[in-house]
């Protein structure tokens, strides 16, 4: 298996390959076949959704030409190196992990190396699937339809009056609301409040002024 092209497309935005380039390449790579499906070429067909971002997303996308701006390529950021692969016209899902022992297999393929870097960068190349990764088939709990949504479908949020895309607004009491609104934000405002002549912030929503 010659993935060196992969293994550049990946490492094309960073200063460095990293065994997680790798992993997420060979995950990928095992995502298509699982599924028997090519890369995405001039198609959105198979939908990625990796477990964690930075290096393993990126060979992710380097082996399936999913990408985050065609929309097809999610992250749930669970902090794993795992990944589904979903076929988004049957609705066939794959979730992909490596085997628990992936590091010591390692060693087994990278003889002489004991630096466990080196080891993965070598090992990761050349390993067997079957020795590399567990397959299981899975159903998403949100179906496919309401993942991808359908183009210039758009609606404002009733307190913020903010735009909403992709059908991601919450309908409370026949209220269209966006998830921030909605009691679902990520992030807080700072509320002003004052101190004297002093301006000051806090993100602690029962100080008053």
């Amino acid at each position: 298996m010659d993935i060196q092209h992969l293994l550049d497309i990946s490492s094309r935005d960073h200063s460095h390959l990293c065994p997680r380039q790798i992993l997420g390449v060979r995950l990928g790579l095992r995502g298509l076949w699982s599924l028997q499906l090519e890369a995405n070429l001039n198609s959105k067909r198979i939908l990625t959704i990796a477990e964690t971002d930075g290096c393993f997303a990126d060979g992710i996308s380097a082996a399936t030409n999913c990408t985050v701006g065609h929309r097809t390529l999610r992250v749930e950021d669970y902090g794993k190196t795992a990944a589904v692969f979903v076929d988004t016209k049957t609705g066939l899902a794959y979730r992909i992990t490596p085997v628990l022992d992936i590091r010591e297999k390692a060693y087994q393929y990278a003889p002489g190396e004991s630096r466990h870097y080196f080891a993965q960068m070598q090992a990761y190349q050349i390993m067997p699937d079957e020795e590399m990764f567990t397959v299981n088939e899975v159903q998403l709990t949100t179906p496919i339809e309401a993942l991808i949504s359908r183009p210039g479908i758009r609606t404002n949020c009733s307190i913020c009056g903010e735009e909403i895309m992709n059908e991601r607004e919450i309908i409370h009491e026949h209220t269209i609301l966006c998830r921030s609104c909605a009691g679902q934000a990520y992030y807080q405002t700072p509320i002003p409040f004052v101190v004297g002549r002093i301006s000051c912030y806090s993100s602690d929503s029962n100080i008053k002024e």
